[in-house]
Parts: C-alpha cells; sequence; structure tokens
C-alpha cells in the first residue's frame, strides 16, 4: 500500500507503507503442533521453545485441536502451525480438519483455516483434497531457495522443490504463505537477496521472517560455543531486512512476522535477537524511505495512517532524532483514518 510524495503541487516518488495490522474481520486462533510430521529434526530447530508448547503424539493433536476451540466464542479463523501437517497420515490429517470444521461451526462458523508444512510435503493431489477440506491458505517453511544452504541445515529438498511446491498450492487454488529464515549456515547477503527475488516472483500473500537464531539444546547452537558457526549480527540482519521491506510492500505481499514471538523463558545464545525486531526493522525501512524522498529539502508536513506511528517512531522513539533531521516532528505529523501518507516538502531551491 503507497501514499504519494508532493513537492509544491507536483507529484514526487511515493513512499511504501506496512500492510494494516490485522485488515482481516476476525481473531486468529493459532494451535500449535511442534514436530508433527516431521521426518527430522533440523539443526536450528526448537519447536518447543520457539513457541511455548510442547509436543504432543499424532493421536494427542486432534485433543488439542478440541481443547483449544472449546474456549472460543463467535466465528473464528484457525491456525494450525509446528510441524509438517501434510506429511501426518492423511486419514489424521482429515480428522483433524473435520474436527476443526465441525467445532467451528457449532461456535460460530470457520472464517479461514490456514496451516504450515514444509516444501517437499506437499503434492497437487493432496492439495486438492485440502482445499475441499476448508484450507485456505498454505504456509510452506522454504528457509532458503539456496539448496547448498538447505543441505547443511538438514533439509533434506532442495531450492527447486520449495519453488515447486510454492507453485503447487497457488495452481490447487489456496493461498500461499512462505517462511524465511535468513543467516542459516553459509547463507550470505547475496543468498538472501536471491530469496527476495524469488518470493517477489511468487507473490505470496503472506511473509514471515525468522533470522536465524542460536536457542539451546539444537545441533546449531554446539557448532557455536565450537567456533563452527557465526550467526549473522543484529545491524546487519536490520540493514538487510529493511532493505526488502519496501520491495515486498510494493507488490502487496504481507509481512506478517519479523523474528520470533516472544515466549516466557525462551532463552537465546546467540544472533540477531530483539523483541521488538519487527518494530525495528519497518521503522529503519519507513526513515530510510522518506530520506530518499526528501533529499535535501525538509518536510513542511506529513499526514499519515494511525496504525504506522509506533513504526514511524521507531522502538523507544529511535527514529526520533532522524526524522527531526528531514523536518518531520511531532509538530507537522497527523495521524488520520487513511491508506496512504502525504509528505508535504519545501520546494526545491526554498532552503538558504
Amino acid at each position: 500500500m503507497s501514499g504519494k510524495v508532493f513537492v509544491g503541487k507536483m507529484e514526487c516518488s511515493p513512499v511504501l507503507l506496512p500492510t494494516p495490522p490485522r485488515p482481516e474481520p476476525w481473531r486468529l486462533v493459532p494451535i500449535f503442533v511442534p514436530y508433527a510430521g516431521c521426518r527430522n529434526r533440523c539443526i536450528y530447530c526448537h519447536q518447543a521453545a520457539q513457541t511455548g508448547v510442547l509436543p504432543v503424539g499424532e493421536e494427542r493433536i486432534l485433543h488439542r485441536v478440541e481443547t483449544a476451540l472449546a474456549a472460543v466464542r463467535g466465528p473464528v479463523a484457525v491456525g494450525l502451525f509446528g510441524g509438517s501437517f501434510t506429511a501426518l497420515p492423511w486419514s489424521l490429517q482429515e480428522r483433524i480438519l473435520n474436527a476443526i470444521r465441525r467445532d467451528a461451526e457449532a461456535r460460530g462458523g470457520l472464517i479461514h483455516l490456514r496451516l504450515s508444512t514444509r516444501p517437499d510435503a506437499v503434492q497437487p493431489r493432496l492439495l486438492v483434497r485440502l482445499r475441499r477440506l476448508g484450507v485456505d491458505l498454505v504456509e510452506l517453511g522454504v528457509q532458503t531457495f539456496a539448496s547448498a544452504v538447505l543441505a547443511q541445515s538438514g533439509r533434506d529438498s532442495t531450492g527447486a522443490v520449495a519453488w515447486d511446491a510454492c507453485r503447487m498450492v497457488q495452481d490447487a487454488g489456496l493461498a500461499l504463505g512462505v517462511q524465511l529464515l535468513p543467516g542459516l549456515p553459509g547463507h550470505g547477503q547475496a543468498h538472501w537477496l536471491a530469496d527476495v527475488d524469488q518470493v517477489i516472483a511468487l507473490r505470496p500473500q503472506t511473509l514471515r521472517i525468522y533470522p536465524c537464531l542460536l536457542l539451546p539444546g539444537t545441533p546449531l547452537a554446539e557448532r557455536f560455543r565450537r567456533g563452527l558457526f557465526r550467526p549473522w549480527d543484529l545491524l546487519a540482519t536490520q540493514t538487510l531486512v529493511a532493505e526488502a521491506l519496501p520491495r515486498f510492500w510494493a507488490v502487496g505481499i504481507r509481512v506478517i512476522r519479523i523474528g520470533l514471538a516472544p515466549q516466557p523463558g525462551l532463552v537465546v545464545e546467540a544472533g540477531p535477537h530483539h523483541p521488538a525486531l519487527g518494530n525495528q526493522v519497518r521503522g529503519l525501512a519507513l526513515v530510510r524511505q522518506i530520506g530518499r524522498a526528501v533529499g535535501s529539502r525538509r518536510v513542511v508536513a506529513l499526514k499519515a495512517p494511525w496504525w504506522v506511528q509506533g513504526d514511524l517512531w521507531g522502538w523507544r522513539r529511535s527514529s526520533v532524532p532522524t526524522l527531526a533531521r528531514l523536518g518531520v516532528t511531532a509538530s507537522c505529523v497527523t495521524f488520520q483514518n487513511t491508506e496512504g501518507m502525504e509528505l508535504w516538502m519545501e520546494p526545491s531551491g526554498s532552503m538558504p
């Protein structure tokens, strides 16, 4: 979504904005099923720590679903996260999805249903079945399209498999979600830029970006302790992701998560971790866009949607000094119910 920048009465380059938060008229009920359907454990993965939910046996998944929905009243959207749902036996997938539809309908209706899985666990016939059972969106844990990086991380598929899986989801008439995990072993800046290009070419509806962290109890954390792996640092991660965000926004890709959601007891040994990473990165992206639009001029007035104010000022107002140098201060900013941003500047040549 974009706003327009004006110099005097002349239109200038647009300032792209993040997607408005929660535009859907429903509340998503997340149901976590860690490691469900996983054949092996990737070297970076510790889903119990990431989600705060312990794994259960396959037959207990149905109980977890029913328990989660028992507390819901009214129309509901459901997300099945963790593990590789489509790698479970089909009979169990069918039972779980039918239970979700039945329980949700009894409480007001099922508005939306999504699930996550790995790219090598989908195929066209299965995806058609999922759609018939009410699935709307499939999120694929792509991590990266770089095959060599996937091999180093314990993923037994390739970038080509991931690309084909994304296309299969779209061809089946399902919405596509992609998860990227920059900073894996062997994953450098060039790989990240290539991943960004691939995602833009695919145009998924949603994107999650989880920079690689070292969690206790994972093989990757052990490599780090032995000096065999060095994660990305926080500043480099913020910079690279912030540069990519406007490209995603420009083609309508909703970036719905940047970094792990904070969980009680979550311990991170190393890596680009921050509880407000998404806010930091979105703020940096916005400041850079405004700076490029302003150039050597100064801002006279800025009108922006209300939902962007936290990202505009930055985490703990960290963007305030930089914005002030551009002329953007609280006195000239108006937040309102609008979709775009209007940035009014002094005409060229008016600066002393």
